[in-house]
């Protein structure tokens, strides 16, 4: 859907005629302007914020980002302030109020990253690095660019967060900077909510959200700035994403380690006991055999399933790009298979291997479940469904480790923990609001990629906190990705390439400055 014809059918279902206001579109002007004339200041304030250390469980480090955060959106505009909570990351909460405003828009970003091993990173994670395009693509490092010196979009930033999630901080900035220069007005009331706690599982969010429950309250729709673009390298939205819980399966053998000369043939191989149990949740293309598995996904609207029938090929690209012959669930895409429950095998130990490797049967075996849920799934059923099925395979679960007397009674036995984590959530593409959302981003992303560019997608196969908001606050919310597919978020090199950072100030451009509809 074009915005012509976005605009045409919101005005069909409100029953009014849609004027675009004439600021709203000078608005993007005055913003890409002043993006063009900041380039390289604007790319040496994101590296200033990279250079601030955001491992959430690193309270010292922590407080600095968020600080330096707030003072950030302060110097725009934005009345700015830390909500905090003993021993958890403070929240970075703002508002920037509109008189006249007849909506209001929620952003959500959160500024905490992953965990580091430096001995991983090309270079330090955070000490921002600026490459001439992709590792990858053969790009070489060189210095950041000086005031009024031009910025090639192609060059690539890497530290930690990059792609996940300070891209979507670095663009807002200048946007609220161009306002103030060029006298822009926003069209909403705007709340910024920064979760300093995203990547550890963002367990005091309820919480900061009940403390501005009534400014919460007044919020229309909530706008995620998180994730990637699509895999084609085209912009997206999406309006739902995957829950995730862990789960931990332990099988034993002897109460100690095992010489495999002696005892090899003999004591109870706890590697294979393993093995062979993970064999019976999966088949061979990948579908999880534990009955019940399927069962409770919701459907996807119509809206939804005309989104996914429109979304672009990306399969066999993508398995060219990972060197990957087959993948799971073919001949269903990818973009089918994230709207169904994952199970997945994150890890195994038994014993050691390489230069550790000793000749043992191991006392144990361990192994690490990542499951993802979609929307239907409750994660405590699911979690019954898979200790049902480690049940009807001949084993005894327990919860903690087994004494003695259990190890004799019992031939085969699991210890069983974990098991919490987010639900999915989804917002209906249908909602007035949304419809407003996907006309602005239309609009953005056309400048920046063409026009058609937009890609709707029904989910996100990553997981965020949106069911608190969704769920819980009853609000409905929009994923607007801005990284690069190929950020490398979560893992080593982490990158933004720069024009998806230029994109991003289009989008929120847009976004901000979007006509208001009267429903």
């Amino acid at each position: 859907m074009n915005t012509l014809q976005t605009l045409t059918a919101i005005s069909f279902i409100a029953g009014v005629t849609v004027a675009v206001p004439l600021h709203a579109q000078s608005g993007l002007e005055v913003v890409r302007s002043y993006r063009e004339n900041h380039e390289a200041t604007i790319l040496n304030d994101f590296a200033e914020l990279l250079s601030y250390p955001n491992r959430a469980r690193d309270t010292e480090d922590i407080q600095r980002a968020a600080t330096y955060i707030r003072d950030r959106l302060r110097s725009v505009g934005v009345d700015s302030k830390l909500l905090e909570i003993d021993g958890v990351p403070p929240l970075v909460y703002g508002e920037l109020l509109v008189d006249g405003a007849e909506r209001t828009l929620g952003i959500y970003v959160h500024y905490d990253g992953q965990p580091v091993d430096p001995s991983n990173w090309i270079h330090p994670p955070f000490e921002p690095t600026l490459y001439t395009a992709s590792m990858e693509a053969g790009g070489e490092p060189r210095a950041f660019p000086k005031t009024g010196e031009s910025v090639n979009e192609e060059w690539r930033v890497y530290a930690r967060s990059a792609g996940d999630d300070k891209a979507p901080i670095a663009a807002i900035l200048p946007v609220l900077s161009a306002f103030q220069e060029g006298n822009i007005t926003p069209t909403s009331n705007l709340i910024f909510f920064f979760d300093g706690e995203e990547e550890a599982g963002s367990r005091n969010l309820g919480q900061y959200m009940d403390m501005q429950a009534d400014r919460l309250s007044e919020i229309d729709v909530w706008l995620f700035f998180d994730g990637p673009a699509h895999q084609s390298g085209r912009p997206q939205l999406t309006f739902g994403v995957r829950g995730s819980m862990g789960m931990e399966v332990t099988v034993y053998g002897a109460t100690r380690n095992l010489h495999s000369g002696h005892y090899g043939n003999w004591a109870p191989d706890t590697g294979n006991i393993l093995a062979r149990l993970l064999a019976t949740m999966k088949d061979e293309e990948g579908r999880v055999l534990i009955d019940g598995w399927y069962d409770t996904v919701e459907p996807l609207g119509t809206e939804e399933q005309a989104a996914l029938e429109a979304m672009p090929p990306v399969d066999q690209e993508l398995k060219r790009e990972l060197g990957l012959v087959w993948t799971e669930g073919e001949p269903e895409t990818l973009s089918e298979r994230i709207l169904l429950p994952a199970l997945n095998i994150r890890g195994i130990t038994s014993g050691n291997t390489g230069s550790l490797a000793r000749n043992v049967i191991p006392n144990e075996a361990i192994a690490s479940l990542g499951i993802r849920l979609v929307k239907g799934n409750d994660a405590q059923m699911m979690r019954r469904l898979v200790i049902k099925h480690i049940e009807r395979e001949g084993f005894h679960v327990v919860t903690e480790d087994p004494d003695i007397n259990t190890r004799l009674r019992y031939s085969r036995i699991a210890k069983v923990t974990g098991g919490g984590g987010y639900p999915a959530a989804r917002t209906e593409m249908s909602n007035l609001y949304v419809q407003e959302v996907i006309s602005a981003a239309s609009v953005a992303a056309d400048r920046a990629f063409g026009s058609g560019s937009l890609i709707l997608a029904p989910g996100l196969g990553g997981t965020l906190p949106l069911y608190l908001f969704t769920d819980v606050a009853g609000k409905p919310a929009v994923n607007v990705p801005v990284a690069n597919h190929d950020n490398n978020q979560h893992a080593p090199n982490e990158n933004l390439r720069i024009a998806n950072l230029w994109y991003a100030i289009d989008l929120y451009a847009a976004l901000l400055t979007m006509p208001v509809t009267v429903f």
